[in-house]
């Protein structure tokens, strides 16, 4: 009995000591019997407190979980930490405030010369507004699909809007008298025929008209039609990493309807960026008049130091270097001389030396500052 309760002890030990290698990185005597095998690892691990748990090393499944790279529930893997880091280096739209006063009146304008457009009831309504980078939303879109590349003249850069395969078929349905309540017949792998991308190219050009108009309280802007593309790699117009600008449009033609997208590059609103940061439109940015006002008031109010000269001499560093105590420098000076007042080497006047009380005075009789043409 005795020889058994002792090997039962030792197997206890051994699997007490695996997990106290694997866990504190530590090893400890081997005890004589089972009872003290037993009561050994609680009494350190009380005696060691704190420090068995701060010397304890993660595992890999700790770290994966810590960064984001476990599953839940056995759905597809969460966003990883690491990924989580590098996409929030992307600029949020929320930073430039003028975007969606830009947008919403584009909505109105459109509703506008989209009804004017197809002689029928439309209404464009903003889905939402998403920073993204350029790669993923080319990755993201839907085909089959038509992209329009565009033009910003003065910003010199370019835009992609991309008009949905039941846009496509709704404005051509609508604009060769389709009778309405009928579904679209659309036919899976087909390319789009010349009439139905010129009659999106037609669509592209009011909107792009609209999207201009949109701009112009803001920054005067030409966006022109460069090219139109089924294929999303055909209209790549920045690098895959690059941030852009999602614009999401809803358009509905009672029955019938789609989705038309904008995408702008950031690279695209750089020239406009500090209009963009308004909070709203016409706000004072870069200039406040209150704050120059109180600047000139200061400014009136600095001292700064004159310097008269009365004559000024050119000679070589070897006379310089022969200078000794009580040498005389003559100079082209009298007492009627005019002598030239400047600061930090800046000439400002001219004027003739004199003297009032105890104190050498000069009086000024001309000025160099440039007088302002009238």
């Amino acid at each position: 009995m005795t020889d058994e309760k002792a090997a039962g002890g030792d197997d206890a030990h051994d699997q007490m000591a695996a997990e106290w290698a694997a866990m504190a990185r530590e090893g400890g005597e081997q005890p004589a019997g089972g009872d003290a095998a037993a009561g050994a690892p609680k009494a350190d691990a009380t005696a060691a407190g704190g420090t068995e748990q701060s010397a304890r090393v993660l595992d890999q499944q700790e770290i994966d979980s810590l960064l984001g790279f476990g599953a839940t529930n056995g759905a597809e893997q969460e966003q990883s930490g690491i990924r989580a880091i590098v996409n929030s280096a992307l600029v949020s739209y929320e930073r430039l405030p003028m975007l969606e006063v830009v947008f919403d009146r584009l909505v109105r304008l459109m509703s506008t010369s989209l009804r004017n457009f197809t002689s029928d009831n439309v209404e464009v309504s903003l889905d939402s507004i998403t920073s993204i980078r350029f790669g993923d939303y080319l990755n993201s879109i839907t085909l089959p699909a038509i992209l329009s590349v565009f033009r910003a003249a003065e910003w010199d850069n370019y835009g992609i809007i991309t008009v949905d395969s039941s846009l496509v078929y709704s404005v051509v349905d609508v604009l060769l008298g389709g009778r309405r309540g009928t579904a679209t017949m659309r036919i899976e792998g087909r390319p789009y025929t010349t009439i139905e991308r010129n009659l999106v190219e037609r669509m592209v050009s009011v909107v792009l008209e609209d999207l201009s108009a949109a701009f112009e309280p803001l920054s005067p802007v030409t966006f022109s039609y460069d090219r139109l593309e089924t294929n999303p790699r055909f209209a790549t117009v920045a690098r895959p990493a690059n941030a852009a600008i999602l614009i999401k449009l809803r358009v509905d033609m009672e029955d019938r309807g789609g989705r038309l997208e904008i995408l702008l590059p950031y690279a695209t609103l750089e020239p406009i960026r500090e209009l963009l940061l308004q909070m709203f439109m016409g706000e004072k940015f870069g200039r406040d008049t209150i704050w120059e006002g109180h600047l000139a008031t200061e400014l009136w109010s600095t001292q700064v130091d004159l310097q008269a000269i009365l004559d000024e001499q050119t000679m070589s560093l070897k006379d310089v270097m022969d200078f000794k105590v009580g040498t005389t420098i003559l100079l082209n000076a009298h007492p009627d001389s005019i002598v030239r007042l400047s600061c930090g080497g800046v000439p400002l006047m001219r004027g003739k030396m004199g003297r009032v009380g105890d104190k050498v005075a000069i009086r000024v009789t001309q000025s160099l500052r440039k007088q302002p043409k009238m």
